[in-house]
């Protein structure tokens, strides 16, 4: 027969309360339990479609995206920002190919594999505006000015080693006229106001930021650098039309510290891809002048990798690379 002694019976108590506690105990809350925070490293189109992602991400999760700007370094310090901080999915940064001119530029130390892909969600093609006043209707106007001109031609750019530098650096190659050309950073200035300022003669940028100005007269697009037309300027003929061979496009994205578990870069992948489907981002897209361009994780990480190949090599031969 059995003999319950008083310390069996307060061990077992002790043990029946463990077991209960237990079985009671809520399980841990799924991913995320805590705001996810979206670091935007561009200003401009870059910063207003992070937004509108962040916002639409939002409303497919338990908890918000809340998009923070840190500019600077052509990416480099907001790339720096989120790869130092924990791989748990709750910073993410929203990319692009300045990932990889910013690595090779020298800006930041570590390339596109400290980061986890996400998604791929848009492409937009650079597009090289000048004053309407300037009398160039073609990139061959524009040569024949630079060509003759005393003075080198002043070109806008996000900052040295930058996207926009890259495109612009290939472009003048392309034509010929390199050694005729000066870039100069915005600083905080946005392409058309430094253009109507008279501070610089023509500056890449993303088709949204010219628009409204071309449609009002007082700027004039000569020519987008992408392989074909794009929707939002149909009129404007690509680089390639008018002799320079170049196809260059920007893709944006997101991506997380190296490290980020599977399924919580699985359930970011799925709230992006439903943003990037949804209404209201397809009409983002038409006003803003951007494609939506959705790529899972995995298809996303071999883009950026066969990319940064193609930029490593574009900048060398450009005298670009560090």
């Amino acid at each position: 027969m059995l003999k319950l002694t008083r310390r069996t019976l307060c061990g077992a108590a002790a043990a029946l309360l463990l077991y209960t506690g237990l079985a009671s105990a809520p399980a841990r809350a799924d991913f995320p339990e805590k705001p996810v925070e979206m670091t935007v490293l561009f200003g401009g189109t870059a910063n207003a479609i992070g937004q509108i992602l962040a916002d639409l991400m939002s409303k497919n999760m338990s908890q918000p995206v809340v998009a923070v700007s840190r500019t600077g370094g052509g990416g480099a310090v907001g790339y720096s920002h989120v790869q130092a901080t924990a791989p748990d999915g709750y910073n993410i940064v929203w990319n692009s190919n300045s990932v990889s001119t910013a690595h090779h530029k020298g800006n930041m130390p570590f390339n596109y594999e400290a980061f986890t892909p996400i998604a791929r969600i848009s492409t937009e093609v650079p597009a090289l505006g000048v004053r309407a006043d300037a009398g160039w209707n073609s990139l061959a106007d524009m040569v024949k000015a630079a060509k003759s001109a005393d003075k080198k031609l002043k070109v806008g750019i996000s900052g040295k080693g930058a996207f926009t530098h890259l495109t612009s650096a290939a472009l003048f190659d392309a034509l010929g006229i390199a050694d005729k050309v000066v870039y100069v950073p915005y600083g905080k200035g946005k392409a058309p106001a430094e253009l109507l300022g008279g501070r610089i003669d023509a500056a890449i940028q993303w088709p949204g930021q010219f628009v409204s100005h071309a449609k009002a007269g007082t700027l004039k697009v000569l020519a987008v650098t992408s392989a074909e037309r794009i929707a939002i300027m149909p009129d404007v003929p690509t680089a390639k039309e008018q002799g320079a061979d170049i196809d260059i496009t920007m893709w944006r994205g997101l991506a997380a510290p190296k490290g980020t578990p599977a399924d919580v870069v699985a359930k970011l992948e799925s709230a992006a891809k439903m943003a990037v489907d949804s209404d209201a981002f397809q009409a983002a897209s038409k006003k803003i002048g951007f494609t939506p361009a959705y790529m899972g994780s995995s298809d996303f990480g071999t883009l950026i990798a066969s990319d940064d190949d193609r930029i490593s090599k574009l900048m060398g031969e450009l005298g670009l690379k560090k």
